[in-house]
């Protein structure tokens, strides 16, 4: 697997696999839709549908990744897990980026988009992988500038995660949260022209004071809609009830949550997210991780041979 990690290097996308945990490997793909071939993007669809199938049974979802469009895929970063012994797909999680406006420049948003986990391994602790491992790589190859990171939800396990691990979230019960003017101008902006990315079809709603998709399934995610007392609850109550009073599960709303992941949700992921026996490994891929962002331009600037970009060659060796 280290050799897999060394290969990398020479990529300019993430793509590896590490092991999170006893008995799960995890694997980071970032914008398959760039580099890899049909068949393989299509490999990657069928392991995605095959987690749906036994998470939603008789249910069809039909937006995102599961359309294998590459299009699409060219700005989606899938995390999956697999059982090692087995290498069965048991979860996943699609990251989608967002290119918009902010303050009259460009920003990435990082969408935490559909996370699904096979109901035989829930409960096992794959939380950290599913939720957080592929921000904070992210953010160390962004050589730890903040990234702005969206969540759509309904579910309040989901909701409180969010609002625990990354900085400035707004919505949220925390004290403090609050709704800033760059958040307004990036949920504006995901509202009018990203809906497509999580499902929510035109006709529904929006809330620019409280941030909340109403009417939110009937854009492909209809099967995700989910009763109050279906939704996986979080341990500590302040977000059931928050979630209970904002939103109508009847109609089917979602929260737009905004925020951040900056130094302090780094931390925050290290000391109480990752389990103790996965540090060691997270700590030699962040390693690999940081050596593709510093060490790989090295390598381009050092090779007068190839062509690179609008870059000639020194000397045609042909």
């Amino acid at each position: 697997m280290i050799g897999a990690y060394f290969r990398s290097l020479s990529q300019r996308n993430l793509n590896f696999r590490m092991v999170v945990g006893q008995g799960f490997v995890s694997r980071i793909v970032e914008r398959p839709g760039l580099w890899m071939t049909a068949d393989e993007l299509d490999a990657l669809a069928a392991e995605l549908r095959q987690v749906a199938a036994a998470t939603l049974p008789g249910g069809e979802l039909t937006y995102g990744v599961f359309a294998a469009d590459r299009e699409r895929l060219k700005q989606t970063i899938l995390t999956i897990v697999y059982e090692r012994k087995s290498g069965r797909p048991v979860a996943f999680n699609a990251l989608a980026l967002m290119d918009l406006q902010l303050h009259g420049k460009k920003a990435r948003v990082l969408h935490l988009g559909l996370v699904m986990v096979d109901p035989t391994v829930r409960s096992q602790g794959l939380s950290w992988v599913l939720y957080g491992l592929t921000c904070f790589f992210l953010f160390l190859r962004n050589r730890f500038r903040p990234i702005w990171i969206s969540n759509v939800t309904q579910v309040p396990a989901v909701a409180g995660m969010v609002s625990e691990i990354f900085s400035d979230v707004y919505p949220s019960p925390r004290p403090g949260a609050r709704r800033s003017f760059s958040h307004l101008l990036l949920a504006r902006q995901i509202s009018q022209t990203q809906r497509h990315v999580f499902g929510v079809g035109a006709e529904a709603g929006f809330n620019e004071g409280e941030f909340i998709f109403t009417n939110a399934y009937t854009g492909g995610s209809d099967d995700l809609k989910k009763s109050f007392e279906d939704a996986p609850k979080h341990r500590d109550p302040i977000y059931n009830v928050f979630c209970a009073e904002k939103l109508d599960y009847d109609r089917g709303d979602d929260l737009l949550q905004l925020g951040q992941i900056d130094l302090r949700a780094a931390q925050y992921f290290l000391t109480k997210s990752v389990p103790r026996g996965s540090l060691a490994g997270l700590a030699v891929t962040s390693f690999l991780v940081l050596m593709q962002r510093i060490a790989l331009p090295v390598l381009h600037w050092a090779d007068p041979w190839s062509q690179w970009g609008i870059l000639r060659p020194w000397r045609d060796r042909r």
